[in-house]
């Protein structure tokens, strides 16, 4: 290709098609699941399920095909693979998807679909039941699964590392037991010196708050942080997710509750996965370069404006008013200072999506350490709850009084996500490193923020973080946007300073 631009070669213009027809195909299916779970008519759900499953089968099977591996080997072998360049990019990025993905074999991808199937079905019956039984055997052939996962894609050190790079690609397993390492050693004393504490009152959050009003102040707020409602849209669903159709259509969903903080804060998580969506380059959309790098990454967005951002006293010192404007009866009597903290309050809770920003991380911790003695053969899947429950006692002081809410309150390990659960402590410490940077290198960001606006802050992310798309793996991003690897302490100072305020410690 010497001579010429790799950018007008017709291999590469005949890939940036099928990469476009992939990302079309891929936006159609994405728009099927959103429709399932916010409109579709509960009878529609076999054919449904069958229309998912032929679009997804298409999908593989022209991105695994022998024509797009052949191109993208032609052409790798013409550029220098470790240029940030968009097509060298794409070219590499692609590579990785492809070879990756044709490591496991149709016959065994067929199986694990098929395992995963029977094993939802029978960890929603446990689940009500409170019997873990139930679930048992369908939880012993996902872990089996794993572990056959694990050595098709194949490991250097662990072979966690491959299930984790499912998610979170690159990423260590040892860097991760590094990080939750001092995480665990400081979060629980933390921990223990808070309940020591007198305790914040909160229950004027548990009021009855009307629907519509909350729906109308979300939206305000999700105007707030910088959601583009003229390309995106909130609607309501069981379980709150953010789903991208295409740059252009970015939909989110918020819960329906009568007390505050569930939609309130699902909203502002759910829109802060929008506003990266929204803010990835224009010029890598229906290429691979248009998603986040990872999970961890994503994660980072919702839970910088879930938390670090929704979460503060400088947010609030200008959106509380309008809030106590909407809720009169439940908050005219609450100063902002009360209101403060009761949103942060920590207390050592049984379920994970009710924990708050410092239980959290415990919780996944609990979940990673488990699944690691699983994969290792460790532990046996009928000794897992005992063991759950141990370390919910060790961690966080509390025992689950049922399965249900213990080892059986969470679907991953159901859909074979085995790996999944540590990229949500990880965005949890990015998302206050991010703010920090920010703040350092834009000062601008907090006086906005006092205004209620985030405009700054999104600038930021944009050049410092959406800029990338894809083009860089996790740790490589977080070494190019912070100077090192992930590391707790921009977090536990965050937390130091937030939490020993509102506890006096």
């Amino acid at each position: 290709m010497a001579g010429s631009r790799v950018e007008d070669h017709p291999s590469y213009q005949k890939l940036l098609e099928i990469m476009g027809t992939l990302e079309d195909l891929g936006g159609a299916l994405a728009l099927l699941n959103w429709d399932q779970s916010v409109n579709m008519p509960q009878a529609a759900a076999a054919e449904r399920a069958r229309q998912r499953a032929t679009l997804a089968r298409f999908i593989h099977e022209m991105a695994t095909s022998d024509q797009v591996l052949g191109l993208l080997q032609e052409l790798a072998s013409q550029v220098d693979l470790d240029s940030l360049e968009d097509a060298p990019s794409m070219i590499r990025v692609a590579l990785r998807d492809v070879e990756k993905r044709r490591k496991l074999p149709a016959e065994f991808v067929a199986r694990k679909a098929e395992a995963v199937g029977i094993a939802q079905t029978h960890w929603e019956q446990a689940k009500q039941a409170k019997d873990f039984s139930l679930f048992r055997d369908d939880l012993k052939r996902i872990v089996e699964l794993a572990i056959e996962e694990a050595e098709l894609l194949g490991y250097e050190e662990d072979p966690y590392d491959a299930l984790l790079d499912n998610y979170e690609p690159e990423t260590r397993t040892a860097d991760v037991e590094r990080v939750f390492r001092e995480l665990r050693d400081e979060l629980v004393p933390m921990i223990r010196a808070i309940g020591e504490r007198p305790q914040v009152d909160d229950s004027f959050l548990y009021l009855a708050y009307d629907r519509k009003k909350q729906w109308d102040f979300g939206i305000e707020m999700l105007k707030a942080i910088g959601f583009d409602l003229e390309r995106g849209r909130q609607d309501y669903s069981a379980h709150p997710f953010t789903i991208g159709i295409s740059g252009s259509d970015v939909r989110i969903t918020t819960f329906a509750a009568d007390d505050l903080k569930p939609a309130l804060f699902a909203t502002l998580h759910e829109g802060g996965h929008g506003i990266h969506d929204q803010g990835t380059p224009a010029r890598y959309r229906r290429t691979v370069l248009g998603g986040p790098p990872g999970l961890g990454i994503c994660e980072s967005q919702s839970r910088l404006f879930e938390n670090v951002i929704g979460r503060s006293k400088l947010f609030w010192s200008h959106h509380y008013p309008r809030l106590q404007e909407y809720f009169p009866e439940q908050l005219g009597g609450v100063d902002l200072d009360r209101f403060y903290k009761a949103i942060n309050k920590v207390e050592p809770s049984l379920i994970r999506v009710e924990a708050d920003e410092l239980t959290y991380h415990l919780h996944i911790i609990i979940r990673f350490e488990l699944e690691r003695a699983l994969i290792h053969g460790k532990l046996r899947v009928d000794q897992l709850p005992e063991a759950w429950d141990a370390k919910m006692e060790e961690y966080l002081g509390i025992r689950p009084p049922d399965p249900s809410q213990g080892v059986l309150q969470d679907t991953h390990w159901a859909i074979g996500a085995i790996g999944y659960f540590p990229t949500y402590s990880l965005g949890s410490l990015l998302a206050s490193h991010w703010y920090q940077l920010a703040v350092t290198e834009r000062p601008e960001v907090e006086e906005e923020l006092a205004q209620g606006r985030c405009d700054a802050l999104r600038a930021w992310l944009e050049e410092r973080v959406y800029s990338y798309g894809r083009k860089l793996s996790p740790p490589k991003l977080v070494e190019a946007v912070t100077g090192g690897p992930i590391t707790p302490r921009p977090f536990l100072e965050y937390a130091r300073a937030k939490f020993g305020e509102i506890y006096g410690f």
